[in-house]
């Protein structure tokens, strides 16, 4: 009687297998279903995709940009983490949250934080002005788009660094140092190994926002050539769904193939450790 009373602990999933299935496996089924679709002599939307030179070059661009973003990001984000981390100075605190404010901003008001920057009247076009004669203006291109994601990115790594850090075992670093190694050799041997784990996850999630952020891009203009943008113009300009979905749908594997790889790879290297 008591066994028939206990409760499934399956049934507490249900409610999030709802949501799942309601919100997430359902409409995704129908946007891969609906970029297969052909409603002309072009083909489905996969194969206008793959076999145009402009969409495959948006994506080739996204995908670098997103790149360098992360890498940026991890260089920039990790020194400043594991300093804040190890030392700790009156101000530490407010330092650490005017870091990180920028996660509290979304997408469009960090494009427009990037017009103020670089814009036609911004700050950097003020400054060429005096100094060279000329506007110095770089808020519609690749650079303002490069460093608009940077905002977001670089607080990312910093909060997961700190964490990171906490988890060290400084007795390994001590001990290399009383072997004689000295201070970039420590560092490159033991702290770099050390948080490469969570070096590797941040990255992850750098990349996947930068590929999917649309906010930013759609604030510094609509011209630009990164895949969320040419899957606005597609789907707003041209009402073509089934290119539209096709688009989402590779920029989709793209990042899901890299958070995967980046997983198995902090995966394989914890088991080494």
């Amino acid at each position: 009687m008591k066994a028939l009373l206990r409760p499934n602990p399956a049934w507490a999933l249900a409610p999030a297998f709802a949501v799942l299935l309601a919100f997430w496996l359902l409409p995704l089924a129908h946007l891969i279903v609906l970029g297969g679709e052909s409603r002309d002599s072009h083909g489905s939307g996969y194969w206008q995709v793959l076999s145009s030179a402009q969409y495959l070059g948006s994506l080739a661009q996204t995908c670098v940009l997103a790149v360098l973003v992360t890498l940026a990001a991890l260089l920039v984000g990790g020194i400043t983490g594991v300093f804040l981390a190890r030392q700790h100075f009156f101000g530490r605190s407010a330092l650490v949250a005017l870091l990180t404010f920028p996660l509290a901003f979304p997408g469009v008001v960090v494009g427009f934080l990037v017009i103020l920057l670089a814009g036609r009247q911004g700050l950097f076009a003020a400054l060429g002005l005096q100094l060279a004669g000329e506007r110095w203006i770089f808020a519609y291109s690749l650079a303002g788009l490069f460093v608009g994601y940077l905002y977001f990115s670089i607080p990312r790594v910093i909060l997961t660094v700190m964490a990171a850090c906490e988890s060290l075992d400084r007795s390994l670093e001590e001990a290399a140092h009383s072997l004689g190694a000295g201070h970039w050799r420590v560092v490159c041997d033991v702290i770099v190994p050390g948080l490469a784990p969570a070096l590797a996850s941040c990255g992850a999630i750098c990349f996947a926002t930068s590929m999917g952020a649309f906010g930013t891009a759609f604030t510094l203009g609509t011209r630009l050539n990164v895949t969320p943008v040419a899957i606005y113009n597609v789907f707003t300009n041209y009402a073509n769904f089934a290119v539209a979905a096709a688009l989402s749908v590779v920029l989709g594997l793209v990042t899901w193939a890299v958070l995967l790889l980046t997983r198995r790879l902090v995966k394989n290297a914890g088991t080494v450790l």
